[in-house]
């Protein structure tokens, strides 16, 4: 199994996602196509150093963290994103890995793979940490204006994902509106309910906000706006909450006394809340395996974001996708 990883993606590639693709070949056994600038992936590899299951894959271009998705796939044919995917594209590689601009490694997987038979739109599908257990999250940003067949569609891959690749026994789906009842939301998630509730899945209804994160269901669904909205803010919520613990331990010795006795419990709580733990999120409906990972990512969570994409690869994700939205699209079809 081969993953092209684009090595120029991140706030701070070359570095990371080279020591990322190190750590993943040692724990993994895969093997790596760093695709970048050639000369800076040989001096964090070590110049004239040789490393079983590293190969480079030189581009000489580079798309900015904050370049527009469709300027950089219209001008810059030879960056590492675009070069990455075309590796996959082309059979070189089996999918690809990338902490770069996220619009344009949507953009260039969207345009250069295409879309699995029968989806209409791509819906990125992220785990978040729950009480009990992670639950999926998806759309959270490929698809910001959606359609009520879209709904159903990211329901039907995120429960593929979430039985195939994390092992969910029958998923429990649950679609992200403002009250329990049937009857609550705008017209879409109105809409999306009948078509997710016709459907074949383990559907559990409408979830609240407050709610997603008890794990009563396996896949929350949403369109890619309001999911964006609920990934950031979780993860500025994490920060704030971290930020205001620190303060207040440090106001008192009693409370430094009392973060002592914490101590032992902190760590499982910290492993829950690392978006590192997760590596990177899917962006599912494309024609091929394309991972996404976060701007800050540490070369750990490089190295797990190998890891899904080279699960998703042996599980079959793209072609158990291709099957189960063909199923979906006929029942719509019938019921219609």
């Amino acid at each position: 199994m081969i993953i092209a990883l684009d090595a120029m993606g991140g706030d701070t590639a070359p570095a990371v996602t080279v020591r990322g693709a190190l750590e993943a070949v040692e724990s993994f056994g895969l093997e790596v196509v760093l695709v970048g600038d050639e000369d800076r992936i040989r001096q964090e590899l070590g110049s004239g150093r040789k490393v079983s299951g590293i190969s480079i894959q030189h581009s000489s271009e580079v798309v900015a963290m904050d370049e527009p998705p469709a300027s950089a796939l219209r001008r810059k044919k030879d960056s590492s994103i675009r070069v990455a995917v075309d590796m996959v594209k082309s059979g070189k590689a089996d999918a690809v890995v990338s902490a770069g601009n996220t619009g344009a490694a949507m953009a260039t997987s969207f345009f250069r793979l295409g879309l699995v038979q029968g989806v209409g739109r791509p819906g990125i599908a992220t785990v978040m940490p729950g009480v009990e257990k992670p639950f999926i999250l998806i759309d959270v940003g490929a698809t910001v204006d959606c359609k009520p067949v879209h709904l159903l569609q990211f329901a039907v891959m995120g429960n593929i994902y979430a039985g195939t690749v994390l092992g969910r026994a029958n998923p429990r789906v649950g679609l992200l509106s403002i009250g329990e009842e049937a009857g609550k939301g705008n017209e879409l998630t109105k809409e999306s309910f009948k078509l997710l509730e016709d459907s074949r899945l383990n559907f559990a209804g409408n979830v609240e906000g407050k709610e997603i994160f008890s794990g009563t269901v396996d896949v929350v669904v949403c369109d890619g706006f309001t999911g964006n909205v609920v990934l950031k803010t979780a993860e500025g919520l994490v920060e704030s909450l971290a930020q205001m613990f620190r303060q207040e331990i440090a106001k008192s010795m009693l409370g430094k006394i009392g973060y002592l006795f914490l101590q032992a419990g902190l760590p499982d709580v910290k492993k829950k809340l690392d978006y590192s733990e997760y590596g990177g999120a899917p962006l599912l409906g494309i024609n091929g395996i394309c991972i996404i990972s976060h701007g800050r990512s540490t070369s750990k969570a490089i190295r797990n974001a190998l890891r899904v994409a080279a699960d998703s690869v042996e599980k079959g994700l793209k072609e158990t996708i291709r099957t189960g939205i063909q199923e979906a699209m006929e029942e719509v079809f019938v019921a219609s």
